[in-house]
């Protein structure tokens, strides 16, 4: 049968590693942090921040920085 339409795979329950896949330009937002002089969490407060005028594809490595904060040890 395949996969629900609109389903992306990748979710809890299917044994996948969802954040090997997430990253698209490792270090990227981290350049982008230490070129503004700020640490990684910093930066993406700032940028996901409302009124901020980053980029939308800053403001998702952001998202990605603070949620995978959440999973560090």
């Amino acid at each position: 049968m395949g996969r629900a339409r609109g389903s992306r795979g990748g979710g809890k329950n299917d044994g996948g590693n969802w954040m090997a896949g997430a990253v698209k330009r490792p270090g990227a937002f981290t350049a982008k942090a230490q070129a503004a002089g700020k640490g990684v969490q910093q930066y993406a407060r700032q940028v996901t921040a409302p009124g901020s005028t980053a980029s939308p594809l800053t403001k998702k490595q952001g998202n990605l920085a603070k949620t995978f904060a959440k999973y560090r040890p």
